[in-house]
């Protein structure tokens, strides 16, 4: 699959040197505006309907069916997301390569999905799920492609093309894929995400229906993290600055994630009135169906045991695989009315399989390898516009099954005025943890346990406050209390003896005391003339018993820099320096062999910045990155750590693009 992003780049290529590309005289404030924009687009259309195509016109439609457009511009958030994993990851601190961990600077606990995961949330952060996907409405064959250098030998792609057969009928096919060495020995990382979708709606607009299939694979070779980083890391001693000379340890170890998804859903309306003499729908009542099948699994493989993890039952071509198959059905009526709101009830269905092909026997007794079984709960949403006021609220209760219990979501915003925005939401959850704390099976003798008998559900109780204005920037307050929450942690009890590595005694933990935590967010950007400040701060606090849940007390973000239009505007310029900082705590560590991390509280790493350099540019619907990433990492101490005896990245220039073709 790796190789598949070459094939369809060369493809969408041939097609757009096939046909003439218009949008040649865009501006960056007024894409697509104007109709002689788009004049070298529809040469073959020449009807003044598609002379009158705005970029609005070139639809994203996300899982909860709320519609955005392509977005071409040139602006210090698109800086931000311009990363392995097209988001912003201001909480978030990636390991030394792209494509490995991140590990959390904050925490939002809400989940959307109702039941548990496989489990190795660190390595999950590139796998799209199932509500991740997006589909497209577009009135011209579009394309969207990012690249961008790595860290040694290997490129980055992320390319999509997406079309209409007609008017309402879409199709998308997209592949993101990346080979990274990194500058560490053994920590290679490579990785492909496919998806295709395809979205209709009949002409009466009775019927519609969506679909796609995703195929995923992540690999990365885990080395364990520096072995001496006193002598050879913190010291900066210059033999090491080839970094590929430092020891690591461990050399012979892989993990891969790998999943295959079908998604599809359709919906009919048995009635359908509309408002006299427009299109607006008056009421409506249909029934829905959602079908989706999934099957994950995720392996750690090594080639010959190591201390670093302790004990094990075979000293050679040691492999861990945890495997989940997962079958969702959800069938729907919903009512809506353009006075009372929209209203949806739902049966959900749920069979799961979480299993390993292995057998543990300890004491002539076999240990469980499976938790199988089906959850069914009813549930409901309801949505409605009420003048400034749009409230939205969902809830799910569990008739049987033991994995969940109930969620709620209600959120309400009120438009104070054109640039004020206030909004709330209120998030209630209880459910199991991920499968990997309830039942997990190692060749390594201390990573085998059976909680399923023993955990008890997660309480998630949240409740957020958002302020959005244009004049006083963006400001946030996060209320967060959990019950039952679930860590890996060393075990307490053990005592840690010279030569001995922690990683042989991680387990999972609940904390049974009640865990609070408070997030406060900030942004805000002020401009003069050509130059503007962008800054992001982040307070947070934890009332605890036990040190369980460890974050960084203030976090910020800082970026100044300078824009203007330049070549007689025929391009436009971005340049300047992001400062980022957070204080020191207590990171959480890293372990490989479960693709998690795990709390510790004997050694507090951050308070170091990170300096990054930037110059971005725009021409035409194509954006050029070019990054000095860290550029202060050889004057600021080489104290710089992701997670325990993982650094962060060293000093690095790398570059890119963006491009958006229309045929």
């Amino acid at each position: 699959m790796r190789y598949l992003f070459f094939i369809i780049f060369i493809f969408s290529i041939k097609i757009i040197s096939a046909q003439e590309t218009g949008l040649t005289t865009v501006k960056s404030d007024t894409l697509l505006s104007e109709k002689k924009d788009f004049k070298q687009i529809a040469k073959k259309e020449k009807s003044d309907k598609e002379e009158n195509i705005t970029i609005k016109d070139y639809k994203i439609i996300s899982f909860s069916r709320d519609t955005t457009y392509l977005d071409t511009t040139l602006t210090i958030q698109k800086e931000y997301r311009y990363n392995y994993l097209r988001k912003d990851n201001f909480e978030l601190l990636p390991l030394a390569n792209m494509g490995q961990a991140y590990n959390n600077l904050g925490y939002d606990f809400e989940s959307q999905l109702f039941y548990p995961k496989i489990g190795a949330s660190a390595k999950h952060f590139n796998y799209l799920e199932m509500e991740d996907v997006k589909y497209y409405n577009v009135p011209t064959p579009t394309t969207d492609a990012m690249f961008k250098t790595v860290f040694e030998e290997g490129q980055f792609l992320d390319i999509l093309l997406t079309f209409n057969l007609s008017k309402r009928l879409n199709y998308s096919i997209a592949y993101k894929g990346f080979r990274s060495l990194g500058k560490y020995n053994s920590s290679e990382s490579e990785a492909g995400n496919f998806r295709t979708t395809a979205n209709y709606q009949s002409k009466n607009s009775r019927y519609d229906i969506r679909m796609h299939i995703a195929a995923q694979d992540l690999i990365n070779e885990e080395n364990g993290g520096l072995s001496n980083k006193e002598g050879q890391f913190e010291s900066g001693d210059a033999d090491f600055s080839d970094r590929s000379r430092i020891d690591v340890n461990f050399t012979d170890a892989q993990t891969k994630i790998l999943g295959k998804r079908y998604f599809f859903e359709n919906r009919y309306k048995l009635i359908r009135k509309v408002k006299d003499s427009t299109i607006a729908e008056k009421t409506s009542l249909g029934i829905g169906h959602v079908f989706n099948y999934e099957t994950k699994y995720y392996q750690f493989t090594q080639n010959n045991q190591n201390d670093y993890f302790g004990e094990a039952f075979v000293a050679s071509n040691l492999s861990d695989k945890a495997i989940l198959k997962t079958f969702y059905n959800q069938f729907s009526a919903e009512f809506y009315n353009s006075t009372l709101g929209r209203l949806k009830g739902n049966l959900n269905i749920y069979n799961y399989n979480y299993y390993f092909n292995s057998t543990l026997i300890v004491n002539n007794e076999s240990i469980a390898r499976q938790i199988k079984g089906e959850e069914i709960s009813l549930g409901a949403n309801y949505q409605k516009q009420i003048g400034g006021f749009n409230l939205k609220g969902d809830f799910a209760y569990n008739l049987s099954g033991k994995l969940t219990g109930t969620i709620l979501n209600v959120g309400a915003s009120y438009k104070i005025a054109d640039d004020i925005v206030f909004s709330a939401q209120l998030h209630s959850s209880s459910k199991m943890p991920n499968f990997n704390f309830l039942l997990y099976q190692s060749d390594y003798a201390n990573y085998n346990w059976d909680n399923t008998n023993t955990f008890n559900k997660t309480s998630t109780n949240s409740l957020n406050f958002n302020l959005d204005t244009k004049q006083f920037g963006n400001a946030s307050v996060k209320i967060t209390s959990l019950d039952n929450y679930s860590y890996f942690a060393v075990d307490p009890d053990q005592i840690i003896t010279e030569g001995e590595s922690e990683s042989q005694f991680i387990k999972p933990y609940q904390e049974t005391k009640a865990v609070n935590y408070l997030k406060v967010k900030y942004q805000k950007e002020f401009k003069y003339k050509g130059f503007a400040l962008d800054n992001t701060i982040m307070y947070q606090t934890v009332a605890q018993s036990t040190n369980v849940l460890n974050v960084p007390q203030f976090t910020t973000r800082n970026s100044f820099y300078y824009s203007t239009d330049v070549f007689k505007k025929a391009m436009f310029l971005q340049t300047g320096v992001t400062f980022k900082y957070f204080t020191s705590y207590n990171m959480n560590s890293y372990n490989p062999l479960l693709g998690e991390f795990y709390i510790q509280n004997t050694e507090k790493l951050g308070g170091f910045p990170l300096l990054d350099f930037f110059i971005n540019a725009k021409v035409q619907q194509t954006r050029i990155y070019l990054k000095a990433e860290h550029f202060n990492s050889s004057f600021s101490g080489f104290n710089y750590y992701s997670a325990p005896d993982y650094p962060y990245r060293d000093f690095i220039v790398r570059f890119g693009v963006v491009w958006n073709f229309f045929s």
